[in-house]
């Protein structure tokens, strides 16, 4: 990876850091997104003690589109080129929440940020050829259903079910920019890093997981490992051309039969593109 740039959102903690530190390791400029700077600042310090490599703190709170649209900016000024997005960030709220921009928290963040940040980066990735974007999805898409009469959850909310339906959108996305992109020059896939300890969701966790978490922990994978694939989709000279793929262990797999519909892929798309839109 030496040469090459990469921008990992959500790099403070968990996957996103250990992502970060790994590609680091490898010989990459490595960018990392996090909504506190003083975390940042701490996580890009460890990065580099780590890895002597060159870190970038971009400081954003990506439930926002204006601190999208700020955090491309300053990534465009200050990275003459990125050659690798991953769209790491995420988040599970049991209740239901409102972002700045009046939508519902969990569809905001996983689905439109990536969406939107990938869209405004598109053009930086296309000159620095062949680039490539990894998106962070989860088994959990296998139990997702996009609900387009009810995508912000107005009427009838589930934390569980907020989150797959974003994981599968993540997916839904993921293909379809393969597909739009297919030129060769910017590959798109997906990953589902495995069940790993970290602190997700514990902003605003359900009961099971209080309950179930504390006595699953020592079963669940490290984030060095839950961020294997993510390094290897980004890094590994054999998927240079590979797009539109799905990554579990670092092996190709299927994800559900919901995620290759192209007609709701290209419908989600659309309604992604009007909600970002402004």
């Amino acid at each position: 990876m030496t040469g090459r740039t990469v921008l990992v959102t959500g790099g403070t903690g968990g996957i996103g850091k250990a992502t970060a530190t790994g590609l680091a390791i490898l010989g990459a400029r490595v960018a990392i997104t996090g909504r506190d700077r003083a975390r940042a600042e701490a996580a890009a310090a460890e990065i580099r003690t780590r890895s002597g490599a060159l870190v970038d703190v971009f400081v954003a709170d990506l439930s926002s589109q204006s601190e999208v649209r700020r955090l491309a900016a300053a990534v465009l000024a200050e990275l003459p080129r990125i050659d690798v997005l991953v769209n790491n960030v995420g988040g599970y709220w049991d209740t239901r929440h409102l972002t700045a921009d009046g939508l519902e928290r969990t569809f905001a963040l996983n689905h439109l940020a990536p969406f939107l940040l990938t869209h405004l980066l598109l053009d930086r990735l296309e000159d620095s050829a062949p680039a490539r974007v990894v998106t962070v999805s989860s088994s959990a898409q296998a139990s997702g259903r996009i609900d387009f009469g009810d995508l912000q959850g107005e009427q009838s909310y589930s934390g569980a079910a907020a989150y797959s339906q974003s994981k599968l959108a993540n997916l839904l996305f993921s293909y379809e920019l393969a597909r739009r992109v297919g030129s060769g020059h910017i590959t798109a896939n997906a990953l589902h890093p495995g069940v790993v300890s970290t602190s997700f969701g514990a902003e605003d966790p359900s009961g099971v997981q209080r309950m179930v978490v504390p006595f699953l922990r020592p079963f669940m994978r490290s984030a060095a490992k839950g961020a294997m694939t993510s390094i290897h989709l980004a890094s590994a000279p054999a998927l240079s051309r590979v797009t539109g793929g799905f990554f579990t262990n670092g092996r190709p797999g299927r994800s559900s039969v919901r995620s290759y519909d192209e007609v709701a892929a290209g419908r989600l798309w659309g309604i992604s593109e009007e909600l970002v839109a402004g």
